[in-house]
């Protein structure tokens, strides 16, 4: 048998006002540009994705089973700009069919730098999700599946179950994504391994012409799914849930591929859907993946190179963690709001230097027209803070 299990991130940030040296007020993010965007996908891809994941729950009378996480920050976005869509992510919870994971509210890297800033917003982030839908989250998914041994170790005293990482092929060696694994010394955790390859097929490949397996068909993708019958548990989809409608248009056919797909996975008898937890309980891990240094699902090096790749990058979030203890102690609730907001991972990602002669999908929303502008405006608003806390 072969369990798919599709997993949803929803993310989006809030993004920074061009902000200069000489403001002085600490208005630092972009209400109306961040409003518009979330709108926008909202319109493009939550909103529909929603109701065409509903309607198939529903056809197969709940066969069809799927997982999401959603960041803290896309969570307050549609608070303030699109209610219907917590609405829509409620009436998916009330099918008993979807499941909702554990992450940093803030979509932080704040593992890398303060355990207890980590800790805490993780717990923040599990009472929302309690609060919104009813769920005790169980299952782990750390910003852009950055993942070590020590995250496994650290959520597994948090009360955690269960972990998705990438399946790193370098690590796995000859052994396949399609089982489960538990972390070295942690027999409480399972961690469950994306198949990056199925993933991006749909999330980066579907829409690409010059790709040779274009078009791409729920019947075709059907067959590679039941391909790992023998040779593997479970197909684990994972990719960003803009993928649909947004990162791939709807012209591209995306929409009509989801709804053929369940039934094209289904038709053949031995597979079914699974949610995170699902996969966990029904397969038992078959060895250790043993993961000392960090990594992520980010581009082919599947590191922290696209958040921490230069001088900028690590600079500017140094000095961010620098102002940890202030920004906690503060007897003011914004600055420790405004500071937990500037460390969203992607005020990092917008200024990595990698890519920027490709013009590729990593710039996706960027609002600067060059890292380092990315770099400037975000040490303004920095300094800006600091002075705040200083002053408190």
């Amino acid at each position: 048998m072969a369990t798919v299990c599709f997993y949803f991130q929803v993310h989006q940030p809030f993004r920074l006002r061009r902000y200069t040296i000489f403001d002085r007020d600490g208005d630092y993010f972009d209400d109306t540009r961040n409003g518009q965007i979330c709108r926008k996908v909202a319109d493009k891809c939550y909103l529909s994705a929603n109701q065409t994941m509903l309607e198939l729950i529903q056809r197969y009378d709940g066969r069809f089973r799927i997982s999401y996480s959603l960041s803290g920050v896309v969570l307050d976005q549609f608070a303030a700009y699109c209610p219907a869509a917590i609405d829509s992510f409620r009436e998916l919870a009330a099918t008993g069919c979807v499941e909702f994971l554990a992450e940093t509210y803030y979509h932080s890297l704040a593992f890398l730098y303060s355990r207890q800033e980590f800790v805490d917003q993780v717990e923040l982030h599990r009472a929302r999700i309690r609060d919104l839908f009813g769920q005790d989250p169980r299952v782990f998914r750390n910003t852009e599946l950055v993942y070590s041994n020590d995250v496994a170790h650290l959520v597994a005293q948090m009360g955690f179950r269960g972990v998705l990482c990438e399946g790193v092929d370098r690590i796995l060696g000859h052994r396949s994504c399609a089982y489960c694994y538990r972390p070295p010394h942690c027999t409480d955790v399972s961690l469950l391994l994306k198949n990056y390859r199925l993933s991006d097929d749909i999330a980066f490949r579907f829409g690409n012409r010059d790709w040779q397996e274009w078009p791409l068909d729920a019947g075709k993708f059907a067959a590679w799914v039941n391909a790992c019958n023998g040779c593997g548990d479970n197909v684990n989809l994972f990719m960003d849930y803009e993928t649909i409608g947004e990162h791939q248009w709807a012209d591209t056919g995306i929409f009509e591929f989801l709804r053929h797909l369940p039934g094209e996975i289904l038709a053949y008898s031995e597979n079914d859907f699974g949610t995170v937890s699902e996969v966990i309980e029904r397969y038992a891990p078959v060895g250790e993946y043993d993961v000392p240094a960090l990594t992520s699902w980010a581009d082919t090096e599947r590191d922290l190179s696209a958040w921490l790749g230069n001088p900028m990058q690590t600079a500017a979030i140094q000095e961010l963690y620098k102002l940890e203890g202030l920004a906690r102690s503060a007897a003011d609730p914004r600055l420790l709001h405004d500071w937990r907001r500037l460390q969203t991972s992607d005020h990092f990602y917008y200024m990595c230097t990698k890519w920027f002669a490709d013009g590729d999908v990593h710039k996706y929303f960027n609002p600067y027209d060059t890292p380092y502008d990315a770099y400037i405006n975000y040490m303004n608003v920095l300094d800006h803070l600091a002075g705040r806390l200083e002053k408190t």
